[in-house]
């Protein structure tokens, strides 16, 4: 919780860390890059006995959080009057011991609301691990800073991406060459056999089997899959 204010008075130059917390204790620190882990969600939950009926059911109740901020803005954005109580910890278990009507904490898996008897009704933002930096950073440092940003992104890029190699029939190449994006195009060799060759690609892995199904579909045969550690482009 102190990250924002070390980023603020230069006691810190670069940080990892939630961009919930950013959002809450942040103010006038910006991030530079999304980092792809730690995701969550900052959420609004009730009694799983309760029947809701859209925002306004907060209007004029209590709702406990470690996130008054966030909270207070957006209820401030639907126009509605809530209580804000700010419990640090345990924020799960306050409707259930009569000190909230509801709550607004982080949700992941959902499984701390199950076994509290609670229900998500309501998400406020999407977080996830940033890279946040101090608005004191120097040019020189800067500049280290841009190289930083560089390599990590070389590596998240690599880690959405997949290498495929795979023998084609000559006949067919035109066609499963339509299948591949690739980075510019993708590389064709002639194999030791007449009448086929090898062809590599990237491809991203949120679309890796629907288009790993097309180029067998296509004729593809011998397709190998292979992990990329970074990509530099």
């Amino acid at each position: 919780g102190d990250i924002p204010q070390y980023l603020r008075d230069g006691v810190v130059d670069i940080a990892i860390i939630g961009e919930n917390v950013l959002i809450e204790k942040g103010e006038e620190i910006l991030f530079t890059q999304r980092l792809g882990f730690s995701k969550c969600k900052v959420s609004l939950a009730i009694s799983k006995n309760e029947t809701y009926t859209g925002i306004d059911y907060f209007a004029n109740k209590r709702i406990a959080t470690s996130y008054p901020n966030t909270v207070r803005k957006y209820v401030i954005d639907k126009g509605i009057d809530t209580e804000i109580h700010v419990i640090n910890g345990s924020v799960e278990i306050a409707p259930n011991i009569g000190l909230a009507d509801g709550i607004c904490d982080i949700v992941s898996s959902g499984s701390t609301l199950f076994k509290n008897n609670l229900k998500e009704v309501a998400v406020l933002l999407e977080s996830e691990a940033v890279l946040a930096v101090s608005p004191k950073l120097t040019m020189e440092k800067k500049t280290i800073l841009n190289k930083f940003q560089f390599r990590i992104e070389s590596v998240l890029k690599g880690r959405n991406s997949k290498y495929v190699l795979m023998n084609a029939p000559n006949e067919k190449l035109k066609d499963i060459l339509k299948v591949l994006p690739g980075m510019r195009s993708p590389t064709v060799l002639p194999l030791a056999e007449e009448g086929w060759s090898s062809v590599h690609s990237v491809i991203s892995k949120y679309q890796f089997w629907e288009i790993i199904d097309e180029l067998k579909e296509k004729g593809a045969e011998g397709i190998l899959v292979c992990p990329i550690e970074k990509m530099v482009l």
